[in-house]
């Protein structure tokens, strides 16, 4: 007998939108997201020239950009920062020794129904390989999400084998982006896990606050706001560009709903590898109530070599951020190694065996 048999539905979102057939506005942006190089860069007013290569590396990966996010682009401005995160370039076609397809090691972590568990007391469950937006550096641009997808078999899977691992205390809900996934899918998900006893914290790891922030609305709260595990949002912010008054709204909400906030963001070379950018980064942060949380390394993912910044540069630009900032508003800057038992920091480290 399957041990999530008695798992109690969520019930559905109350309110006047669950009993329209219209799709919710987040839903209807995220389907109207830019896909095709040619618009973007007629949309930005960039040069023609950069056309052709653009569309040879979203041949590789496809290009998705939320038009709002677009929006807070400058118009004319290849190097913007936003910009960087989202353009597909010709370098994503380098084979650079020591990038591969799975930098992480995340596929030998997979122990069945979508659940990845490498480190003790918590699991992550990769919910869908669906996301608003495309980030160039993605570390998981090459997982095989149809094979490796919790929501499988609604979910049943995956519940079992955390209700049989007492040692859990906190479940991570991943991707893809779990926000892509409907209100419903989520309640349902949020209140099985609610269900079993040895858990104490759901975190959700998400972009779409910062790039599609109209996902956080009445529906999503309804659900949000409910159950007995602790709530936990690490959103994902690289440019202090990236927080208009629309994220701050919705992270504001999220705070409203009772949940931790966290960012992560990545070290990217031409985005945020400068001191001052980092700084009013995490000011920015503050004012949106979000604690930063970690700052990465790039993932060596294949395809994403143009954005390392090495090691030593790191570290020597976390410490000149470490001299200007107060110590609740500085990341812990760590990188991913597989096989080890947590996430690596290097911060002052003053020896580094790790490549740069």
């Amino acid at each position: 007998m399957s041990t999530t048999a008695s798992l109690p539905a969520a019930a559905p979102p109350q309110g006047p939108r669950s009993l329209s057939q219209t799709p919710p506005a987040w839903q209807k942006a995220q389907r109207d997201a830019i896909t095709d190089p040619a618009e973007l860069i007629r949309l930005l007013a960039l040069p023609a020239g950069m056309l052709p290569a653009a569309r040879r590396a979203a041949a590789l990966f496809g290009l998705r950009v939320p038009r709002g996010y677009a929006a807070r682009m400058r118009r004319g401005d290849p190097d913007d920062p936003l910009l960087r995160q989202v353009l597909p370039l010709d370098a994503e076609h380098d084979d650079v020794p020591g990038f591969s397809a799975d930098a992480v090691g995340d596929l030998g972590s997979l122990s069945g129904d979508g659940v990845l568990h490498k480190y003790h007391g918590r699991a992550l469950l990769v919910t869908t390989g669906a996301c608003a937006v495309h980030c160039r550096y993605c570390f998981r641009r090459h997982f095989p999400y149809a094979d490796a997808n919790a929501a499988r078999g609604a979910w049943r899977g995956a519940l079992d084998r955390i209700a049989a691992d007492t040692s859990l205390t906190e479940i991570i809900l991943s991707g893809g982006d779990p926000l892509s996934l409907s209100d419903r899918r989520l309640g349902e998900l949020a209140t099985a896990l609610d269900a079993i006893p040895h858990l104490r914290r759901l975190r959700i790891h998400t972009r779409h606050p910062v790039v599609l922030p109209e996902r956080i609305d009445d529906a999503f709260l309804d659900w949000f706001g409910r159950g007995r595990l602790r709530r936990v949002v690490v959103i994902h912010a690289n440019h202090p560009r990236e927080l208009d008054a629309t994220v701050a709204a919705a992270l504001a909400r999220l705070r409203d709903a009772g949940a931790v906030l966290l960012n992560q963001a990545v070290l990217l070379r031409g985005v945020n590898d400068d001191e001052s950018v980092l700084a009013e980064l995490g000011e920015r942060l503050f004012e949106c109530g979000v604690m930063p949380y970690y700052l990465h390394l790039l993932d060596r993912t294949a395809g994403t070599a143009h954005f390392e910044v090495p090691p030593a540069e790191a570290r020597r630009l976390w410490q000149s951020l470490a001299a200007r900032t107060p110590g609740y508003l500085l990341p812990r800057l760590a990188r991913e190694i597989p096989g080890e038992p947590s996430k690596t920091l290097i911060g002052f480290q003053r020896t580094d065996t790790t490549h740069g």
